[in-house]
């Protein structure tokens, strides 16, 4: 099928454990962006429209860079979007691995200064628990009194591990219920990160997987096989009804 057919798309929906999904793939990292650039702002206009107001909670990570540098060149009222961060890595804001500076360069610094609303992770390397407090406390203040906090939108990427945001294989946050916004020790990187717990993703009104790469191929199958439901093994099972957008060289049949 010649690469301009991709986008086609190639829709179809079947059944993920009693969880309807939809499944959207792309020729490409560029086509699936514009896509998912497409889809942003269809939602972002509709809820600015209807309330005034659009939160969204952002994936880190390689794929999405590149629709946040396409959203850039979009026009929304952006001063009626708010952005918050799904997970974050254990360094200081300006440091080259922080989800908040790519961001930050690739969308934030590139909008109009004073129409930036945006509420990223303070944090403190030294203190994982007091930083994830700290910002769940910033999500309660922003959604009071909800159980789990009403996102718009929550951007979501897969790795090649099949984790997302930043519940990995086997970590305490996966089994998180209680809380919003957790620390969590992942020791197959020896590090910390920050995450949303899979019930405060779960909240979001639309969620959407940005998957890219031959390397995610194999995650991507595990999640969406009829046969395992292991999401101790594969975090990315626990988000439901979930939009996809795949390039082609994730697909199992590329």
């Amino acid at each position: 099928m010649p690469a301009k057919h991709w986008r086609s798309f190639l829709c179809h929906r079947r059944r993920l454990y009693r969880k309807p999904y939809m499944i959207q793939t792309f020729a490409d990292l560029d086509e699936l962006s514009s896509a998912a650039a497409d889809r942003f702002c269809e939602l972002a206009e509709a809820k600015i429209k209807k309330q005034g107001i659009f939160r969204v909670t952002l994936s880190g990570g390689s794929t999405p860079k590149r629709l946040y540098q396409m959203l850039a060149e979009r026009t929304l009222p952006w001063d009626k979007v708010e952005f918050y961060w799904g997970d974050e890595r254990n360094v200081a804001t300006d440091d080259d691995q922080s989800n908040y500076r790519m961001v930050r360069e690739a969308l934030l610094d590139r909008l109009p200064s004073e129409q930036v609303h945006a509420f990223p992770v303070p944090v403190s390397p030294a203190d994982p628990v007091g930083t994830a407090a700290a910002y769940e406390r910033t999500l309660r203040r922003t959604f009071p009194d909800l159980q789990y906090p009403a996102w718009d939108l929550a951007l979501l990427g897969m790795g090649d591990d099949a984790h997302t945001a930043s519940l990995f294989p086997g970590t305490s946050a996966i089994n998180q219920t209680d809380r919003w916004f957790v620390d969590n020790s992942v020791p197959q990187l020896g590090t910390t990160r920050y995450t949303l717990t899979a019930p405060a993703i779960n909240s979001a009104r639309v969620r959407i997987f940005l998957v890219s790469g031959e390397k995610k191929r194999n995650a991507l199958a595990k999640v969406l096989s009829d046969n395992e439901y292991d999401p101790n093994q594969y975090p990315s099972q626990l988000i439901e009804s979930p939009e996809f957008y795949v390039t082609a060289d994730a697909t199992a049949g590329s």
